[in-house]
């Protein structure tokens, strides 16, 4: 639009006001344009308030009427809250279970590490009635039983945990969900390096049992798919017993490749277990 009140008062930060022929536009020139800035408590522009009519209706108290109204908007417009610096929580659950706040451990019973992880690896969280399956599966367990290990969780993670539908309100660092999204973006090295054993694996939780498997066949999909036999070579050091994921590596090693030697032996293991 070329010169105008709106873009002169959030370019300037300032009341503009544009007559007639002021105006860069021809079919504007039959208007007047009275335009102040909104600004947030904290400083930042949130936008313009704008008064228009034809230039022969113009008033020298419209200007002023626009900033009046400026000001009433703007004093009722919330304080922006301190942006606190909150300590990060990491919870690594894969092939052993700890909880840290910025470093430091946080002691938690194994049934809360195991309802922590579930949040974690569920975004949208479970109702009370799933989260009672999920971790008791059959066994007969009051609901309170859930509800005070939930509590003791909220305490511990600063609050961080709703109370109608059990969710984080905000995400926390967890190497699984680590490794679930580097397999979704086909970063199988990442995932291998993050994997240093099976979720929780101390755990007959049946909602751990369930992601533990969903996990090991997430990364083992994604090693025999990988064309690196480094992949299915670091990955048989964890599983021994899997004749596919040595003969995956034998089929990718060139000839020439002393890795081959390890690979072979531990294929003949497998095949004779």
């Amino acid at each position: 639009m070329g010169t105008n009140a709106l873009s002169l008062a959030l370019r300037t930060g300032e009341p503009s006001v544009v007559f007639s022929a002021e105006h860069l536009v021809a079919a504007l020139h039959g208007w007047v344009c009275y335009c102040a800035p909104i600004h947030a408590p904290d400083g930042r522009r949130l936008g313009v308030l704008d008064l228009s009519t034809t230039w022969d209706r113009s008033h020298p108290l419209a200007l002023s009427t626009v900033r009046a109204l400026v000001s009433a908007i703007e004093s009722r417009l919330p304080a922006a809250p301190e942006q606190a610096t909150r300590p990060e929580l990491r919870l690594r659950c894969l092939g052993e279970a700890t909880l840290t706040r910025s470093g430091a451990p946080i002691r938690l019973r194994p049934r809360q590490l195991e309802i922590l992880a579930l949040l974690a690896l569920e975004p949208d969280g479970y109702t009370p009635q799933r989260l009672h399956a999920a971790v008791y599966g059959d066994r007969r367990v009051a609901a309170s039983t859930l509800k005070a290990d939930v509590s003791h969780l909220r305490n511990a993670t600063g609050g961080d945990i709703t109370s109608r539908r059990y969710t984080l309100a905000r995400p926390i660092s967890c190497d699984a969900v680590d490794l679930l999204a580097a397999v979704t973006a086909g970063d199988v090295a990442t995932a291998l390096r993050l994997y240093r054993g099976p979720l929780l694996p101390g755990s007959d939780t049946p909602g751990v049992a369930q992601w533990r498997e969903y996990l090991a066949v997430s990364l083992r999909t994604a090693v025999l798919n990988s064309r690196n036999p480094t992949h299915a070579l670091e990955f048989g050091t964890r599983h021994p017993e899997d004749a596919q994921l040595h003969e995956h590596a034998l089929r990718l090693l060139p000839p020439d490749d002393p890795r081959r030697a390890l690979a072979t032996a531990r294929l003949h293991a497998a095949l004779h277990a």
